[in-house]
């Protein structure tokens, strides 16, 4: 039987003994909240797709079921919604996790947390085309406010957010375009899982992206 004396095997047995304790107690490391956002009608729903796909698990409670305007589902999570209310304990489970948080709510995020943002861009006509088409639908009218108007107030409000999320020390962003998407899908996978530490399947993520869902292209000319 080996025996081990002398001061160097004592430290030794002290080091990894300390080691030992202090994995026990150390607090996990928190993972990022994967968020996607964008404009409503922007493709976010897509990107939580392509996401879940690639390995993602998503927040969502499937109250809001997909339908003609989404038929791959919403993705959406209902208390998302009360961000601006206050409602932020959900966001602890939503670490390592997908959720989507329209633009509009982004600020709303509690401060505490890290977050990887990644961001859909569309051609605003198409998003306006979109928004129309689901308004007409639900037999609602959408032309409460003209597209002029409501372009001037959706750029504005997309340059304040995106100078916004610049400023962020706790938010990374990844800015990806909808039509690039739908054009090259594996191309802009790899730049998501890239953004994302690289753990992605990328091939799957592609996979789930449905041209024909694109009825919205705007015309050249």
């Amino acid at each position: 039987m080996a025996v081990h004396d002398g001061l160097p095997y004592f430290v030794s047995t002290r080091c990894k003994m300390k080691k030992f304790f202090q994995s026990l107690f150390q607090p996990e490391e928190k993972k990022a909240v994967v968020v996607v956002s964008g404009l409503p009608r922007s493709g976010t729903s897509m990107l939580m797709n392509m996401l879940d796909a690639g390995g993602i698990p998503p927040i969502t409670d499937n109250i809001r079921t997909a339908d003609e305007d989404n038929p791959k589902g919403y993705y959406e999570f209902e208390r998302v919604k009360a961000l601006d209310k206050g409602d932020v304990t959900w966001v602890a489970d939503a670490q390592g996790k997908t959720v989507k948080v329209i633009s509009a709510l982004l600020k709303h995020l509690p401060a505490d947390y890290q977050y990887q943002v990644v961001y859909v861009r569309r051609n605003m006509p198409e998003i306006l085309a979109s928004q129309r088409k689901m308004l007409l639908r639900r037999g609602e009218d959408p032309d409460k406010v003209d597209d002029e108007q409501m372009t001037a107030l959706f750029e504005k409000h997309v340059s304040q957010v995106e100078k916004w999320l610049g400023e962020q020390p706790n938010m990374g962003v990844l800015y990806v375009h909808y039509s690039d998407i739908l054009a090259d899908p594996e191309k802009e996978a790899r730049r998501i899982n890239d953004f994302l530490g690289g753990d992605l399947q990328v091939e799957r993520m592609a996979e789930v992206v449905d041209p024909d869902l694109y009825r919205n292209r705007q015309e050249a000319g």
